[in-house]
């Protein structure tokens, strides 16, 4: 399993990453998560529309609860072509709770607890924590990378502005 350091940061100590560095213009890889009840979802179930692909060590901490209600904004003024897919560790029933109580409609929550197959093979299982570091990923439908943000520190939200800006430049 490749390690990688020196990409981000959880309170100002240095973590390490498992899996590959992906990069834009590679082909997004498969991954099997559960959505909120339960059903096997991966990135084929998605195929044709273009993917934010948002990862989070916890829905129920301050900085991706505030994500993750931002990236849901987002989605509003985005065509239906776009899907915005928050993946978390979190437990199924976990992420449906926190959904209904934040009036998430537009973002999609998948677990990767099973067997962490999104984080090992998107590279962003933090090896320290056992959790998803925060990054985020635009994938175009014929499923290319076509943008990424490893947030350097865990603690930090995305660069929002960017994300958006790089999924209007495919639509």
């Amino acid at each position: 399993m490749e390690e990688r350091s020196g990409i981000i940061t959880f309170k100002g100590n240095p973590m390490t990453l498992l899996g590959p560095q992906l990069k834009v213009g590679d082909q997004a890889p498969e991954f099997n998560v559960v959505d909120t009840s339960l059903a096997a979802k991966s990135l084929k179930d998605y195929a044709g529309a273009i993917k934010i692909i948002s990862s989070v060590p916890s829905l129920d901490t301050p900085v991706c609860d505030a994500e993750t209600r931002r990236f849901n904004q987002e989605a509003a003024s985005l065509p239906a072509n776009v899907v915005v897919l928050t993946i978390s560790l979190d437990l199924p029933f976990a992420q449906k709770r926190w959904c209904g109580a934040a009036g998430i409609d537009r973002v999609v929550t998948l677990s990767d607890y099973r067997d962490r197959s999104f984080g090992l093979a998107y590279g962003v299982l933090i090896k320290e924590l056992m959790l998803l570091s925060r990054s985020v990923f635009v994938v175009d439908g014929g499923g290319v990378v076509r943008y990424l943000q490893h947030v350097p520190e865990v603690t930090s939200e995305p660069d929002y502005a960017a994300v958006i800006a790089a999924v209007r430049a495919i639509l």
